[in-house]
């Protein structure tokens, strides 16, 4: 008895290694997506999030992230196909658009930019900006575009009363501040938290002062018509990252400590507290708001005002999304 039913237990093993081994042999491959980060702060940690959480491998894709030097930079990129998707100032991506780009915001993540101008304690009104060097993390970024914004709204033609210098991200930015080799430094939190925690002044916060949506989800157009499953990953990856971000403080603040190398614990939470108030579950390209960004861009292209805010997004991703049930899934308990 037991000689008979031992053939039969090896024959059914070895049909079940099959199934599973013809099972592992039938499944996708990941499909390789080349993510930018256009400085690494804590309004991109959702990158870095979906990264850690491998939500990316969740939904089909091998991630690369690849960190470049602010909007400008990775506009090039993007549009040159050394990147897939990333986060750009909305007003780049006009700019670039009417200049014969073919990118799309998919997403505004944010309803407002959480950013600051942080200053010498002996400035004290914008006017005092004259003739003071601002860093920037480069020309045509987010900071770039905030700081010219907002001076234009104080009274000041940034290009006649300021000096912007290129300097990288929030902590080289910092860095110059302390040295002395700028007056004045346009940065984020947690950058600009550690500026008032050593003696430095906030000339402006940038929310208050502009409607700016934030925190684009960016690609070509080239790239949904090509690979629509891709883009549609990536969404779900990021979408899930913001989720896990507000749902999971714990995790979400080990992520900003090791992505920053901060180990102020203060700090990462006052970050937190900030940030996951901030994202958007449901982020929908803020159509109405790109009026800033169009008033920005007809400085130098007045053709701007022939166009509408459609043309230079693409709402059918997140409404797809949104309709199917698949972003209520994410918070539901």
């Amino acid at each position: 008895m037991s000689r008979r039913k031992f053939p039969m237990a090896l024959i059914a093993g070895t049909l079940f290694l099959t199934i599973v081994s013809m099972g592992y042999s039938q499944q996708k491959p990941l499909k390789k997506v080349r993510v930018g980060v256009p400085s690494v702060g804590v309004a991109n940690i959702i990158i870095f999030i979906a990264k850690e959480g491998k939500l990316y491998e969740k939904y089909g894709l091998d991630a690369e992230v690849i960190t470049v030097n602010g909007s400008g930079i990775g506009s090039k990129a993007l549009i040159s196909g050394g990147l897939d998707v990333i986060p750009i100032a909305t007003p780049t991506v006009i700019a670039a658009n009417l200049a014969g780009a073919d990118m799309a915001i998919l997403a505004h993540t944010m309803p407002g930019v959480i950013h600051a101008m942080m200053v010498k304690p002996d400035i004290k009104r914008p006017e005092d900006l004259k003739g003071k060097k601002v860093g920037v993390s480069s020309l045509g970024s987010l900071t770039d575009f905030l700081v010219r914004t907002i001076a234009r709204k104080k009274g000041l033609n940034p290009d006649r009363d300021l000096t912007l210098i290129v300097m990288g991200g929030d902590s080289e930015r910092l860095t110059a501040l302390r040295a002395g080799a700028v007056e004045a430094s346009a940065m984020s939190h947690p950058g600009y938290g550690r500026a008032r925690r050593l003696g430095f002044s906030m000339l402006w916060d940038s929310a208050k002062e502009i409607d700016y949506p934030w925190m684009e989800i960016t690609t070509r157009r080239e790239t949904i018509k090509k690979d629509r499953e891709l883009v549609t990953n990536y969404l779900k990856a990021h979408l899930e990252g913001i989720a896990l971000f507000k749902k999971d403080p714990e995790f979400s603040k080990r992520v900003i400590k090791k992505t920053l190398r901060m180990d102020e614990d203060e700090l990462v939470a006052e970050a937190y507290d900030i940030y996951s108030k901030a994202f958007l579950p449901t982020p929908y390209p803020n159509l109405p708001g790109m009026k800033v960004s169009f008033e920005y861009v007809a400085v130098t292209r007045a053709d701007v005002w022939k166009h509408k805010p459609e043309e230079f997004a693409d709402s059918s991703f997140v409404t797809e999304l949104d309709k199917s049930g698949f972003i209520k899934q994410l918070y539901a308990k």
